[in-house]
């Protein structure tokens, strides 16, 4: 798909982060941006900075995890700007990480599959039924992580199985799109090779009373800057990729009608080999082995 000025973007969770990158990336490629979040001061700043920099913005505060919502963002969507080509369904929660699988209250599974499942899904009910019938070129672009999607990450075991069902989710869009031989396209996008700077460690600030938890949090770190200090503290190298090189990865992949948008990593696909290759085999899968979960 060729991405042209005047087309229209709409990117979820996009207040910050891989969001925010990535609106100000189409911004810079001259589309309309329509930005999602929930969290209303942080949402403002982003469509401020964007103005101020001459692009048309639409902001609108939005709970993906609720179907009105998205439906809302939609509708507010085509009444301002007439069309939508690219979609990003991008906002998601951190969620776990708190002992075994078995240990996690319902509530965790039940939040994190709200915004990282049913809110992907909710996107693309609302929006891609109106981009097809628009009947020109589109993109939808779904947010996993490796965590889930190239390899299990058992330390993370709720937001990596929300992850794995992104990729899933996001290869049925695709089969979906192409057998209806649709002008719309359709990626998943891994962000990475390494650590992000973003808010996902925090996400517990947007946490609703309606999923809250029953029990104190046992997460041992409550923030990136935690985690990275005891990292160091531990002798472990600490890298990170910077959310703009993920940003360019998504918008070379929508040019290049690219399903994978994969960073290249030698540890990424060693990872992708020895899980494929315990399926081949039919083999126990030893690369899950090696995880101290304590």
């Amino acid at each position: 798909m060729r991405l042209e000025e005047g087309q229209v973007a709409v990117v979820t969770g996009a207040a910050s982060g891989i969001g925010l990158a990535m609106a100000r990336k189409f911004a810079g490629e001259g589309l309309k941006v329509v930005l999602a979040d929930v969290e209303e001061e942080a949402l403002r700043k982003a469509a401020d900075e964007l103005i101020e920099g001459g692009a048309q913005v639409l902001a609108r505060i939005t709970d993906v995890s609720e179907r009105d919502s998205v439906e809302a963002l939609a509708d507010s969507a085509y009444d301002t700007f007439g069309a939508v080509h690219v979609l990003c369904n991008n906002a998601g929660v951190g969620s776990g990480a708190e002992g075994r699988m078995w240990e996690h209250e319902p509530n965790d599974w039940k939040w994190a599959f709200a915004v990282n499942v049913w809110g992907v899904f909710h996107g693309v009910q609302a929006f891609v039924p109106r981009m097809i019938a628009g009947g020109a070129p589109g993109h939808v672009v779904n947010t996993s992580s490796g965590d889930g999607g190239i390899a299990p990450l058992p330390t993370a075991s709720v937001y990596a199985v929300t992850k794995a069902a992104v990729v899933t989710m996001t290869e049925s869009l695709y089969a979906h799109l192409r057998a209806d031989g649709a002008e719309v396209g359709a990626s998943v996008l891994f962000p990475g090779p390494h650590m992000l700077r973003t808010g996902l460690w925090e996400s517990h600030r947007n946490r609703p009373e309606r999923y809250a938890k029953e029990k104190p949090r046992k997460t041992p770190y409550r923030s990136l800057g935690q985690w990275e200090a005891a990292m160091r503290a531990a002798g472990h190298e600490v890298r990170f990729t910077h959310v703009d090189e993920v940003a360019q990865t998504v918008v070379d992949g929508i040019r290049a009608d690219r399903f994978w948008m994969l960073p290249p990593s030698e540890h990424s696909d060693r990872q992708i080999r020895a899980r494929s290759q315990s399926m081949l085999d039919r083999a126990n899968p030893a690369y899950l082995e090696s995880f101290v979960l304590d």
